[in-house]
């Protein structure tokens, strides 16, 4: 089972879903490393692109055998769009693009952006289209990401699924909640599968993908192409060894050992120093992982907190050798959620956003000057 990519072959058909201070060079690596997919990097902003800003221009790294090299933009104004691409394009950055319309924290929906813009039907097709047209002379194949829709009385999905497809994307990805959600409640797989009926182009599901069992009914139950996976991986970059052997018809599951585990987080911050190129800057950036690591593992409170607050490699070391390599993965943690859960808020939109779906005006100050979400 294999999804195509303009020129590339996604097998397993299975994505990991850009995530903010997460899917950097480094974290990208170590999946890989545990398994194929694609594999998109944070979010960019069209605005931060186009200006060169440094931390955006740093975050735009890829690994020298990182391919097809999958770039996030974020964007409101379809002219600023267009010259983000046509900079992709002439620099050779990338070698697909992907669209966010499902971000729903308030400072990008507040701008227009993320999943509240898809309701405007207008400004959403020029940017689409000002995208698909950049790309496409370099064969540079464009998808989306989005939501529901505002919430459930505001749903976008079918518009803009015909929207994109008529402007030319290889696929779509839905988020199957509203923005109005978050991350909270369940999943509305649903949504998927109505969204397949209605186009004639690739479907990925997104949404409570815990386990690799979960991608195998999500494309039962939806009949959707593939699979974005979010915060499913957290702490588990096995995941993607999971969905690899799941999709080449095996029930091996990869359970690995508390030891196993250290020597992952072990791998991980020493990738993240590499990349940073100072080493407590990467191992402070490898603290907010420690949790998600050693979820449901007897390491003590007092041993957890001093790896969250490790500046070396060598402090690191040590405090992961005092972990009991033999212990067994807890399987009484399978399918539980992990990461950001919260609970339903009420979107914040610009003045008067609802009042017209079809005009092409942007809000202004939408753009965002800095990535990642």
């Amino acid at each position: 089972m294999t999804l195509q990519l303009g020129p590339h072959v996604v097998d397993p058909p299975v994505v990991l879903a850009p995530m903010a201070g997460i899917t950097n060079v480094a974290f990208r690596r170590l999946c890989r490393e545990q398994g194929a997919g694609l594999y998109v990097c944070e979010m960019i902003t069209t605005r931060a692109l186009v200006e060169r800003n440094p931390k955006t221009m740093s975050m735009i790294q890829f690994g020298s055998d990182e391919r097809p090299r999958s770039l996030q933009l974020y964007g409101v104004d379809p002219a600023t769009i267009r010259k983000a691409v046509e900079m992709i394009v002439e620099q050779d950055l990338a070698d697909h693009i992907d669209m966010n319309f499902g971000c729903s924290v308030p400072k990008v929906t507040r701008r227009g952006g993320g999943s509240a813009l898809p309701w405007k039907r207008g400004l959403f097709a020029s940017i689409v289209n000002a995208a698909v047209s950049a790309a496409a002379p370099a064969g540079i194949p464009v998808t989306i990401k989005m939501r529901i829709g505002i919430d459930d009385d505001h749903q976008t999905m079918l518009d803009a699924g015909k929207i994109a497809q008529d402007a030319g994307v290889a696929w779509v990805a839905l988020h199957a909640r509203t923005a109005a959600q978050r991350y909270s409640g369940e999943a509305d797989w649903s949504k998927i599968t109505a969204l397949k009926s209605a186009l004639d182009i690739p479907v990925l599901g997104n949404g409570d993908i815990w386990e690799a069992e979960d991608a195998l009914r999500m494309m039962s139950e939806t009949g959707c192409d593939g699979v974005v996976i979010g915060r499913g991986c957290l702490g588990r970059p096995w995941l993607f060894a999971d969905l690899a052997a799941a999709f080449a018809g095996s029930t091996t599951r990869a359970l690995p050992t508390q030891g196993e585990v250290a020597a992952l987080m072990h791998r991980h911050a020493t990738l993240l120093v590499e990349w940073w190129g100072r080493e407590k800057e990467g191992v402070t950036d490898f603290r907010k992982h420690v949790a998600w690591y050693l979820k449901g593992f007897p390491a003590g409170g007092e041993l957890r907190a001093a790896m969250a607050t490790s500046s070396t490699l060598d402090e690191l070391a040590h405090l992961l050798a005092q972990l009991d390599p033999d212990v067994p993965f807890p399987r009484e943690i399978l399918g539980q959620p992990r990461g950001r859960t919260g609970t339903p808020a009420r979107v914040i939109l610009p003045d008067g956003w609802l009042n017209d779906r079809d005009t092409d005006e942007v809000p202004e100050g939408a753009e965002l000057d800095d990535s990642g979400g």
